[in-house]
């Protein structure tokens, strides 16, 4: 069964919109290798409509850029009931029973669905039940106001799905 997997750079206070503007000085080769190992069991991409629109009109101009191959040519799945049409190479859009949808591209053979960004999604999926990895790369800075959160204030509680593996303590 393939897994849904999110991955995210964050700042100490949540942030997670816009990391090109705050992200840049803490990247390094550590992080480059996470990032790898983040889609390096993935066929295929899960977006929103918001970061699929800025994608799609960034990627395709850029294919010569580090990743700019993979991004075109990987499978991509947009979660939208707006959007109309999904131009951008190996896109389809996910629309109406999105969970039920989802739940059956999980069932298929595959490697794993990678996600990164879209934090409306992500939430969706946590509530729903059909995210199954949050990887956070955590930047030692705090934004402050102006940019999303992951988790903002108003969000409802999302009870884990991994309530039955309740951590071991240590033995002493």
């Amino acid at each position: 069964m393939r897994k849904i997997k999110s991955n995210f750079f964050i700042s100490l206070d949540g942030v997670v919109e816009s990391p090109d503007q705050w992200h840049f000085p803490y990247f390094d080769d550590e992080m480059g290798a996470a990032v790898g190992a983040g889609f390096a069991t993935a066929d295929a991409l899960l977006m929103g409509r918001v970061l699929y629109n800025e994608w799609a009109a960034y990627w395709p101009e850029h294919a010569d850029e580090p990743f700019g191959d993979v991004m075109n040519s990987i499978k991509k799945y947009v979660v939208s009931n707006s959007l109309q049409a999904a131009e951008w190479q190996n896109s389809e859009i996910i629309s109406g029973d999105v969970a039920q949808k989802l739940t059956d591209i999980k069932a298929q053979d595959g490697g794993d669905i990678a996600m990164s960004g879209s934090p409306t999604t992500v939430r969706w999926l946590l509530r729903e039940g059909l995210l199954d990895e949050l990887n956070l790369l955590v930047h030692p800075i705090v934004v402050g106001d102006g940019l999303a959160r992951l988790f903002p204030p108003d969000e409802p509680r999302i009870p884990s799905s991994y309530g039955a593996h309740k951590p071991s303590r240590p033995a002493c």
